[in-house]
Parts: structure tokens; sequence; C-alpha cells
């Protein structure tokens, strides 16, 4: 079977095939998606100090904060830096958002410009970090918070990983939507997004890793061929 690639428009066809016509909550595709990310980070890339895991307010965010939870179980320490408060979260990543919160992992909210230093900080001491902010939710330049947030992380020494796509890489032209994370690995979820594989991709995603979110290959192919959109 020839390896299957998602523009962002079939990715969303994905998630909306999975919901409303096989009755799989949205809130468990993104455990599924944010445990995955978690099983292959611990097996493939954490070796020792803490991680960091940079927020939005979407459903990216969900997943980090689901990753987080997962490596606060493996006895992981972990720290979450959220780009806003848990009001202006989506409603399925504020769930998570609260199980992490009533957990008692660290988080905080953080202004990239205000804080930049203390983000510093927080990024030294770090082994890796993680890009929970945009995903495949872009449509434009990257606007602030996340563009500074992504100068500071770009400028970090410690290694990065995006959670979906690196946050600023349009997903199926592969060009850097006015800045980007630089990755040095990719954890996608479902297939692979067709802006990983063209122009910047490769660059900026670094190794890619493909995590399942629990709906079987037909789902996803019924997207792709229900899209008019050419290969």
């Amino acid at each position: 079977m020839p390896e299957l690639v998602l523009t962002s428009s079939q990715s969303r066809q994905v998630d909306q095939l999975a919901i409303e016509k096989y009755g799989v909550p949205s809130l468990v595709l993104m455990e599924n998606a944010g445990r995955g990310c978690a099983e292959i980070f611990l097996v493939e890339c954490i070796e020792n100090g803490p991680t960091v895991i940079v927020c939005g307010k979407g459903n990216n965010a969900g997943d980090g904060f689901v990753i987080a939870r997962h490596l606060y179980v493996h006895q992981e320490e972990v720290e979450v830096l959220m780009l806003f408060p848990p009001e202006e979260l989506s409603e399925d990543a504020r769930i998570n958002f609260e199980i992490i919160d009533n957990i008692g992992i660290s988080h905080r909210v953080v202004d990239p410009h205000q804080d930049a230093e203390s983000i510093r900080e927080t990024f030294d001491g770090a082994e890796w970090i993680m890009d929970a902010m945009l995903g495949t939710g872009i449509s434009g330049e990257v606007r602030e918070p996340f563009a500074a947030m992504i100068q500071l992380m770009n400028a970090a020494e410690c290694e990065k990983l995006a959670i979906d796509l690196p946050s600023g890489l349009d997903a199926d032209t592969g060009e850097i939507l006015g800045s980007c994370v630089n990755a040095n690995a990719t954890v996608t979820f479902a297939a692979k997004k067709r802006g990983l594989l063209k122009n910047k991709g490769p660059q900026q995603a670094g190794e890619i890793h493909v995590v399942g979110i629990g709906i079987p290959d037909f789902v996803i192919q019924e997207a792709m061929s229900s899209s008019s959109e050419s290969a």
C-alpha cells in the first residue's frame, strides 16, 4: 500500500469522519494522539533532563496537555508554558488542561515579550522543548505571541519536537509562514502531512514519526477519496 499523505483539509476531514460518521469522540482522538506521541518520545528521544511543552490554545495545545500528563505518569520532569489563559482554550484543550491542573503538573501562562528572560532560563534547563502551539491549524503568516515564542524556541540549544507539524510550516506547501519552529523531530498524527515532505518541510520537521489516533486506514482513505484536491 502506498504511503498515506494528507493535505490540511483532508486531515480535518479525517477527524470529522471519525467523530461524526464513526462515533469516535474528539477527546478520544486527542487522548490517542497525545499518548502515542508520549510513547514515541519516551522510547526514541528522552535521555535525561526535563521537558518543556509550549502550548497555544487550540487542539494542538490539548495534545500537549495529554503528553504532559503521560510524561508525568512515567515520572518524567515536565513543565508546561501556556501562551493563553485557560479560559481562552478550545473546549477539548481546556478539559485536558484542567486534568493536568488537578494533578499538579507544573504550568504557567507566559508572555514571550514580557517574560522572555524567564522563558530563556526555563529552556536553558530543558533537554527537550515540545511545540504544541499551532500544528496544522494556521492560516496566513504567524502572528504574535507565536512569532516571538518561535524565536525564543529556535534560539534555545536544547532539542525540539514538533507535535503534528512544526508551528509556522504550511501543512500543504511546506513553506515557512513568516517564522517556523526548527524541529529535530516531528510526531504527526494519522498520516504524514504533505507539507512535511515538500520545500522547507523536511529541514524544519527533522525526523518524522507517525502515530495512529485509533481509527483504521480506510477512514483516512475515505477522507482522501472524498477530497477534490489533487495528490
